[in-house]
């Protein structure tokens, strides 16, 4: 009886760690709402520590422009420039006398996601409580994806505070 109980436990111990792996581009894709199979990881940076707290960036090359495709026939995409909140988040902004952001940042300060005049970006605010607006906020969860046209780049991060 006890052999049996371990091997039952055993097998629901493997049956649950197994449902909470997965590829990595799955995941982005399924984020994003559009497949990104196909795409090259040049750059890849998590942040996240035990607590959920953290950055995540993920940069991906693209062969040709099928995605481009992609992005254009999904409505959670929209073509640049960015909105004012999402430009802060990104690329922050300063009007003389205070400057907002950049939130998605490399160690020296300096944005992850370089200025992009040709694409498309997403955008999701995954904060529970969305009572505030985003910048008014203490605290931020949420993910952007920036796609290039002309370098046939995306840029994927996400930001949990």
């Amino acid at each position: 009886m006890k052999k049996i109980i371990i091997a039952v436990m055993s097998v629901l111990i493997f049956t649950l760690t197994a449902c909470g792996t997965g590829n990595e581009k799955d995941k982005i894709s399924e984020e994003i709402g559009i497949d990104i199979s196909d795409g090259s990881i040049v750059y890849d940076n998590d942040t996240h520590s035990g607590n959920g707290d953290g950055t995540k960036c993920v940069i991906f090359e693209f062969d040709d422009d099928e995605v481009l495709g992609k992005i254009e026939d999904n409505e959670n995409w929209s073509k640049l420039p960015f909105d004012e909140t999402v430009e802060t988040l990104v690329y922050g902004i300063s009007n003389g006398n205070e400057s907002v952001g950049p939130y998605l940042t490399d160690e020296d300060g300096n944005s992850v996601i370089p200025k992009i005049e040709d694409g498309y970006y997403f955008f999701k605010d995954r904060q529970a409580d969305k009572d505030k607006e985003i910048l008014d906020r203490y605290s931020f969860n949420f993910t952007v994806a920036v796609y290039d046209n002309d370098n046939n780049k995306m840029y994927f991060c996400e930001l949990d505070t």
